[in-house]
């Protein structure tokens, strides 16, 4: 079942997906409707599911899950999975490179290759306080006040 994200509990499980490009405001719009009609029939072992989803930016999808009502199983990560790679087809988008790293430059959300970004961190157009995305968080409490953070306090700070 669908639900706000405002709705979920701190506790909520995320997954965070980068999106190799920024959307545009009607492709986002697309996604979200098909977001929510998956969320709203997505079940584990015959439960339903009470989730969430964002695009934050447009430049990212998350998938946000309150597991105290029912945790998801191996079947429906499956099934989520396949929805997104279907997602991927539909909108000639990459979710799952995980090697593409997105920082704010000038307020602006920029992306490049971890090879890239290694780059640029040596040369030092990339500082400590360059404002990355911690696509790790795992929680709905990590994602609100650690997923946009200074490279310092990342996983990003070993390439500084």
């Amino acid at each position: 079942m669908y639900v706000p994200f405002d709705q979920l509990p701190s506790d909520a499980r995320l997954w965070v997906y980068g999106i190799n490009r920024t959307l545009t405001d009607q492709e986002a719009t697309q996604i979200q409707e098909q977001l929510k009609a998956f969320l709203a029939q997505w079940t584990a072992h015959q439960q339903t599911l009470e989730a969430s989803c964002l695009l934050p930016y447009n430049a990212f999808l998350i998938l946000a899950l309150n597991e105290n009502r029912a945790a998801a199983s191996g079947c429906s990560i499956d099934a989520s999975v396949h929805f997104l790679k279907h997602l991927e087809q539909e909108f000639q988008v990459r979710l799952f490179d995980r090697t593409l790293v997105t920082y704010k430059r000038a307020n602006k959300i920029e992306q490049l290759s971890l090879a890239e970004f290694k780059t640029k961190a040596k040369e030092g157009s990339i500082t400590a306080s360059t404002v990355v995305f911690n696509n790790l968080v795992e929680t709905k409490e990590a994602f609100e006040s650690a997923w946009e953070t200074p490279a310092s306090l990342s996983w990003h700070n070993r390439f500084l």
